[in-house]
């Protein structure tokens, strides 16, 4: 039985410091932030889940029957994260490039303690719980928002970030895309690269904080699994189940942001008139419309917005709202297994994407373009797309960021290039600052 008590706050900003500085004792924790964005269908301020009771780590062999099985077993809450590389468990496909990070493939725990901000209040919702326990933590967060202690980075020099692969054969692989697409074989798909740095140290959650003060994404995240973490300032929802509604929000379409005004404006409309990337952001449409059709009751898939362009600190985005009704005993599981992985970050067809994706990519993606989210006990979720986000492999050390774009017929590599180097500005200008 779980135990439920609420307190109401005031100053929400500095609670979440506090929150998260006093979970950092923990061995697991997974912190998800809206920023108070207030996107559509948001649903808290801020949710922290620390303290395994129990606990599922796999690889991607059987991997969402493994989950299924778990989830029904608890019948709880469980938070956790789906690489990318389940795309294996889902259709007849393999991963083989090189792995700096190591992440485990799949990962879920049952919390004891999870802790929601929401509407000026704090709730606790613990399991097992000792006598005064809530109230004694809570005592203990409070004397953390009177300290701005963050233990230092680690190293005291700069963090040289490389790349995996360089400009000269970043153009060579896109333009080998782009032959696959004009011989008909896909019609976009998402090509990524990645950056890294061997044999640095920093500190997780003082990077997290400086990721998410520059972008102050609507599904931030904080991800610690031991020594594996994640630093995320995600802007993109992979699937959102409430009741039998699921909605899923595909990002195509990435413009930077001005400090002047009109310039800014401009830059906005510009990107919302873009036949390339409007046509690139229905393309994923579509693919994701038919992932719910898996899924949904016949003739409830709908489109509630197409091509709406959000804007962010860093970046204005073009995202679209795709909505539609399952039966009320469909189980969660199921219902992510035929979506995985988000269409915005796989390409069209889908499987045949995936597989030049793989052959042409020069590093395992792992968790980067998965998701990382929660179930709740009457099998509700809400889960992001791992992009914009640094991962950091301490017992290495390792940090690794990644970044990508959608290849269709009319890509230049260069365009595409200067694309990747806007969303990757963010992660760079944290790590170098160290």
């Amino acid at each position: 039985m779980r135990t439920k008590i609420s307190f109401p706050i005031t100053n929400t900003p500095e609670l979440k410091r506090a929150l998260l500085q006093w979970s950092q004792q923990f061995y697991e924790i997974i912190w998800l932030d809206s920023n108070q964005h207030k996107q559509k269908y948001g649903s808290f301020d801020g949710l922290l889940a620390v303290d395994a009771l129990t606990s599922i780590k796999t690889d991607a062999d059987n991997a969402f029957d493994d989950l299924k099985t778990y989830q029904s077993e608890t019948k709880d809450w469980i938070f956790g994260f789906l690489s990318y590389d389940l795309k294996n468990d889902v259709e007849q496909l393999q991963s083989k490039n090189f792995d700096g990070v190591a992440f485990p493939e799949l990962y879920f725990f049952q919390p004891k303690k999870i802790i929601q901000l929401k509407d000026d209040n704090i709730e606790f919702n613990y399991l097992r719980m000792v006598d005064d326990e809530i109230e004694a933590d809570y005592k203990e967060i409070l004397s953390y928002t009177t300290s701005t202690s963050c233990d230092a980075i680690v190293n005291d020099k700069g963090i040289h970030i490389k790349m995996r692969i360089f400009k000269d054969e970043y153009f060579r692989q896109v333009n080998s895309m782009l032959h696959h697409i004009h011989r008909g074989d896909i019609y976009e798909a998402n090509f990524c690269q990645e950056f890294y740095a061997e044999n640095y140290k920093i500190n997780p959650l003082k990077t997290y904080y400086k990721l998410n003060s520059i972008s102050k994404a609507p599904f931030a995240t904080f991800l610690k699994l031991d020594k594996h973490f994640l630093l995320s300032a995600s802007p993109e929802r992979y699937l959102k189940k409430m009741n039998t509604k699921i909605i899923s929000q595909p990002i195509k379409g990435t413009a930077k942001r001005s400090n002047n005004l009109e310039e800014d404006n401009a830059l906005k409309n510009n990107l919302e008139q873009d036949e390339k990337e409007r046509s690139e952001n229905v393309m994923i449409v579509d693919l994701v419309r038919n992932d719910l059709s898996k899924s949904a009751l016949k003739g409830s898939v709908a489109v509630e917005e197409l091509c709406k362009i959000y804007t962010f600190d860093q970046v204005h985005q073009m995202i679209s709202t795709v909505t539609a009704t399952v039966e009320h005993d469909k189980n969660p599981i199921e219902i992510l297994r035929e979506t995985f992985p988000m269409g915005s970050m796989t390409g069209a067809p889908k499987v045949s994407a995936m597989k030049i994706i793989e052959k042409l990519e020069a590093f395992k993606r792992g968790l980067y373009s998965g998701a990382v989210g929660y179930i709740s006990p009457d099998g509700d979720f809400d889960f992001n797309v791992v992009i914009r986000s640094i991962l950091y492999n301490e017992a290495k050390p390792y940090i690794s960021f990644s970044v990508g774009s959608a290849i269709t017929a009319k890509a230049t590599p260069e365009f595409e290039y200067q694309e990747c180097l806007l969303k990757a500005k963010a992660m760079r200008q944290v790590l170098e600052e160290n």
